[in-house]
């Protein structure tokens, strides 16, 4: 890899990092959403760069797929299903305050990186930027998905969680087989569609997107 491609993967999963963060700290949907759409681009452009010397088809294959199912796909069906009045709302239900989130996102982080640093020594040929800020994507990710309580922003961490997971596997495995790249570009927008269409019907029978509110939409139904 030369030293200018490396240079912008580093920048590249820096602004990786920075938007998983905020995407914790966001308080509306609509916010989360262009916030995962930025992490998704940084995640093809990874693929990108890494793909491009020396050349690799599956990198590149991995980053074409991301912008189509991650960066078109997921974001239309969550806008097509979800109603707008969800978007617009001023504030998203939250376990936690903010300053904490953050604190403890920044946190994970560091974790993520020690690990990360940890298996580079048993395995010095792994790319330690994108194993590093993989694992900690994937832990501010799960960190995201259980301070949510609304269905679409718990999708959202998810949905970090898979391309923190990604990025790590970069670094892990960079030869992915194509059939994995073809069920995942149908697998992860199916997830988004069921997920929008539960958070649809709970808003319009309950007037609310909260998780919890599911099993009394289940016993309305039946």
């Amino acid at each position: 890899m030369s030293a200018v491609i490396a240079e912008l993967n580093a920048l590249v999963l820096g602004l990786f990092i920075i938007t998983t963060i905020a995407m914790t700290v966001a308080r509306q949907i609509g916010a989360c959403m262009q916030l995962f759409i930025v992490q998704s681009l940084l995640l093809a452009a990874s693929a990108f760069l890494l793909g491009a010397s020396p050349v690799s088809w599956h990198l590149i294959a991995l980053g074409c797929v991301t912008l189509a199912s991650k960066v078109v796909v997921i974001p239309w069906v969550i806008r097509a299903l979800v109603p707008g009045e969800v978007h617009q709302r001023r504030e998203l239900s939250q376990t936690i305050d903010v300053p904490a989130a953050l604190l403890i996102s920044l946190g994970l982080t560091l974790i993520g990186y020690a690990f990360a640093l940890h298996l580079m020594r048993s395995a010095p040929s792994l790319s330690p930027g994108n194993l590093a800020m993989g694992i900690a994507g994937l832990l501010v990710g799960l960190f995201l998905l259980a301070v949510r309580i609304e269905a679409v922003p718990q999708l959202l961490g998810i949905l970090a969680m898979e391309n923190g997971a990604f990025l790590a596997g970069i670094a892990v495995a960079p030869d992915f087989p194509l059939i994995a790249e073809l069920a995942i570009a149908f697998d992860v927008p199916l997830l988004a569609f069921i997920v929008a269409l539960l958070a649809r019907t709970a808003y319009r029978r309950m007037g609310t997107t909260e998780v919890g509110g599911l099993s009394a939409l289940r016993e309305r139904v039946h």
